[in-house]
């Protein structure tokens, strides 16, 4: 029964991935070296397919890691990509490594945050500008969407906020589409249900098409005026769940007044 019951759960699953990726059945088997006949009997539960043909499939459909784990389970197999905690002792290369690259980032912001937007590392440009923020936000686990975005968070002093809003909507969407998250689909609505901060004008994403890099321009509460651009960082051959999922998000000055800005910010 065991075995019936996998059938039944991977043959569904791929045909979502296939589906979420707007593939036909024969352009999947082609592309996976199958015939079209395998490939439907696999989708209905007629076949069970081996792990090698189920990574086979996965990686012509770009499932994440986390979800080639849920396809070979649901065939029946073990877990091919391990997934550690950071505090794990076999990590400690990816610890060192985040440490330096927050910390050579100094003094502009520099964060590292999971799948699901929450906050793993920061450096002390970060911490600065956590100032600005609702200590009930900075609660653990921090999530970055939710104090960029909350009406107490960063949004309360970020001046283009359509802009930036436009951007990350359209970033998630697309992780969504990718990753079938929907935990992560959750927080997008959530998010896009705060109410907007009192603000002197929220201008559109069509601002943004005038721009070469759409900035995030900050009013702090002493008047001071930042303007940055940011820039996202993924590790390259990652054969682990935690480390594939982790993004390294860097800001940097768009003026030379928002340079000094970070320059001259008290660190603690």
């Amino acid at each position: 029964m065991a075995t019936v019951s996998s059938r039944s759960r991977v043959g569904p699953l791929l045909r979502e991935w296939r589906e979420r990726r707007r593939l036909s059945q024969l352009e999947l088997a082609l592309d996976a070296g199958i015939s079209a006949r395998h490939m439907s009997f696999v989708e209905t539960g007629r076949s069970r397919p081996s792990a090698e043909m189920v990574l086979r499939l996965a990686e012509r459909l770009q499932v994440p890691f986390r979800e080639r784990n849920h396809l070979l389970l649901a065939a029946g197999h073990a877990p091919a990509f391990p997934e550690r905690s950071l505090e794990d002792p076999e990590l400690a290369p990816v610890r060192e490594a985040l440490d330096r690259i927050l910390t050579a980032h100094e003094p502009y912001p520099a964060l590292v945050i999971d799948r699901a937007f929450n906050l793993v590392a920061a450096n002390s440009a970060v911490r600065a500008l956590a100032e600005w923020i609702d200590p009930e936000l900075l609660e653990p686990p921090v999530n970055a969407l939710r104090v960029g975005f909350h009406p107490q968070g960063l949004a309360r002093w970020t001046v283009n906020l359509g802009e930036v809003w436009a951007y990350f909507f359209e970033r998630i969407q697309r992780q969504i589409a990718i990753t079938g998250d929907e935990d992560l689909a959750g927080l997008l609505e959530e998010v896009a249900a705060y109410p907007a901060p009192d603000h002197e004008g929220l201008p559109t994403s069509e601002a943004a098409a005038r721009e070469i890099l759409v900035p995030l321009r900050l009013r702090g509460p002493d008047g001071t005026e930042l303007s940055l651009f940011g820039t996202v960082a993924t590790f390259g051959f990652a054969g682990e769940v935690t480390t594939s999922e982790l993004s390294i998000e860097s800001l940097f000055p768009a003026d030379r007044a928002t340079a000094e800005a970070f320059e001259n910010l008290p660190r603690r």
